[in-house]
């Protein structure tokens, strides 16, 4: 197994924001919603942690009309995009982009919904303090539903997805995603996260050949 290499946990340039927001995720956008929405019917107010230019929750607003959702990063530039693309969405009434540090949200004790996150977990030197951040502003019984990225075995295999889902892509954006599968977590260090907090084995799947997923419900 390679080992974590860190990458940088802000995306603090113009530069790095527009690359991410002009990288094709649609297909992963449009999964990440249509699995929660899925497997989860959040009643309330739904948290989108590490939202970066607010894909996701105008992908689940576009899939569940009336959706309402705070969405939160701790990079100025990519909300700054975020809120362009809310905009143009003509999204403003239901989608509040707020900066925020993911590790220390200001948030009361469940006051969420639900809590989702898509990518950003391998942005974090130390993600545990920041599933249990997630944990504590949940309702009990609201949903948690997490994806990102799983590290691979080997650089090879690193190479190999790179080539194949980013053959499209320019050298910068590609660079990013090697970097990002570098960083990511595996299975087995999500689960030393998320069983400590109280949650079963099984919440957590390899849901594709580079993404993992915690979904469950808050006792």
């Amino acid at each position: 197994m390679i080992p974590r290499t860190l990458e940088p946990e802000v995306m603090e340039s113009e530069l790095e924001a527009l690359d991410y927001d002009t990288m094709d995720h649609s297909a992963v956008n449009r999964a990440f919603a249509a699995d929660f929405f899925s497997q989860h019917q959040p009643g309330g107010r739904i948290l989108d942690v590490g939202t970066g230019t607010a894909q996701i929750p105008i992908e689940m607003c576009r899939q569940r009309p009336g959706t309402r959702i705070t969405a939160i990063d701790l990079s100025e530039e990519m909300l700054k995009i975020g809120r362009r693309n809310v905009d143009a969405a003509e999204l403003k009434d239901f989608i509040q982009l707020e900066f925020v540090n993911a590790s220390k949200m200001p948030y009361a004790d469940g006051s969420f919904a639900a809590v989702v996150s898509n990518s950003i977990v391998h942005h974090i030197p130390n993600p545990a303090g920041c599933f249990a951040e997630m944990v504590r502003v949940v309702a009990r019984g609201g949903a948690l539903f997490v994806r990102d990225l799983m590290r691979p075995e080997s650089a090879a295999e690193v190479d190999r997805l790179v080539d194949l889902h980013a053959a499209l892509a320019n050298a910068h954006q590609r660079q990013l995603f090697h970097d990002s599968l570098h960083a990511a977590l595996t299975l087995e260090e999500v689960l030393a996260i998320v069983v400590p907090l109280g949650f079963a084995p099984e919440t957590v799947q390899a849901t594709s050949d580079r993404h993992w997923t915690w979904s469950a419900v808050a006792p």
